[in-house]
């Protein structure tokens, strides 16, 4: 028998009992069942593309007026234009660019949520992790796992600038934000610099190593065997219609998400490639690491386009149709929370002709 969905009505009695269970802080499931559970994603973020080139003057004015010690963390936060005072950029994921000047040390501290650095410009600039030193190139993806002490140092010349990506949101939903200042300048060192790359970043592990699955022991991702897997796969794979070559950084001891809560991927796109529409229940979070194109979103009247350079920024929210196309070689890092979607069940995608409708 077919279904004939009835709608209640509200009727004077039907209103005073809505009063009257209110003051005992109840509320009908059936008043408020169409805005919990829609037949879709209902998603406030917005595509959003933010040009390097505009706020690289605004961030270094940031120098001139308070030091990294002073700001504990000089940051810009890219805030999503459909999320405004959640310093957010998707409903799950905190974005910012983080300034560190010559000579500055931006003290460590700890926090629950997990973070990563997805490197812009500069030399001579360093993160430490629990002690262990990190060197930071253009290019690179350093990861600061939930509840590890960090800090951030510049020994080089010019200013140093990176992405800031952490779950923030997604922890804060949960409640569980937790915040600790470490009591002096910088955590001391107790490892090797770059340590863990050796230890787990080339294909092997500690005999003895125990896995914990809650969290990466190899925390920097180098951009130049990044690019040189890159290299290989053009020249020995077959395009993906939808993504070109996408790879995502892993979890070596596990083969998940290098991340527990946030996947992190790299991705080239030939010049002249034009992907099909896909969308996909993951809000991301892209950065241009090379070359010149478009991307498109929607279809239609609602048709919005955007165009990207190198060290620009932009935001494609939870089940939002786009498509790329590529005039120069580009190549993309982007971070979402498919990571944490997948665990739960929850992603999905649509691809092609599916993706439009």
């Amino acid at each position: 028998m077919e279904r004939t969905r009835q709608k209640f009505k509200l009727t004077p009695e039907l209103e005073a009992y809505h009063d009257k269970i209110a003051a005992q802080h109840l509320a009908p499931l059936w008043q408020r069942l169409g805005s919990l559970l829609t037949p879709e994603p209902v998603i406030h973020s917005q595509p959003h593309l933010w040009h390097y080139d505009d706020l690289r003057a605004l961030l270094l004015e940031s120098a001139d007026l308070i030091t990294a010690a002073e700001a504990e963390r000089r940051v810009l936060i890219l805030e999503n234009p459909g999320l405004p005072g959640s310093s957010a950029m998707t409903e799950s994921l905190f974005a910012g660019l983080q300034l560190v000047m010559p000579g500055e040390v931006a003290p460590s501290h700890r926090h629950s949520p997990a973070a990563l650095r997805f490197i812009i410009e500069g030399a001579g600039a360093y993160t430490a992790v629990d002690g262990e030193k990190l060197p930071m190139h253009p290019g690179d993806f350093i990861v600061t796992p939930s509840w590890s002490w960090h800090d951030h140092s510049h020994d080089g010349d010019g200013p140093f600038v990176w992405l800031d990506v952490l779950d923030l949101p997604q922890v804060r939903n949960t409640g569980a934000i937790f915040f600790e200042e470490y009591p002096e300048l910088r955590y001391p060192e107790s490892r090797p610099p770059e340590d863990s790359f050796y230890r787990y970043g080339v294909n092997m592990v500690p005999v003895d190593h125990a896995t914990s699955g809650t969290k990466s022991p190899l925390l920097c991702y180098p951009y130049e065997q990044t690019r040189k897997a890159l290299e290989h796969l053009k020249q020995h794979s077959a395009l993906d219609p939808f993504h070109g070559l996408k790879m995502e950084f892993i979890d070596p001891t596990t083969g998940g998400a290098a991340i527990p809560t946030i996947s992190t991927f790299i991705q080239l796109l030939p010049a002249g490639f034009e992907s099909a529409t896909y969308r996909s229940t993951d809000g991301t979070v892209f950065c241009v690491v090379a070359g010149t194109g478009t991307v498109k979103f929607g279809s239609g009247s609602e048709r919005t386009e955007f165009r990207y350079a190198p060290r620009d920024i932009f935001a494609v929210p939870c089940w939002q149709a786009h498509q790329f196309a590529a005039d120069e070689e580009t190549v993309l890092f982007s971070a979402s929370d498919r990571a944490t979607q997948a665990h739960l069940g929850l992603w999905r995608e649509r691809r092609g002709s599916d993706a439009e409708t």
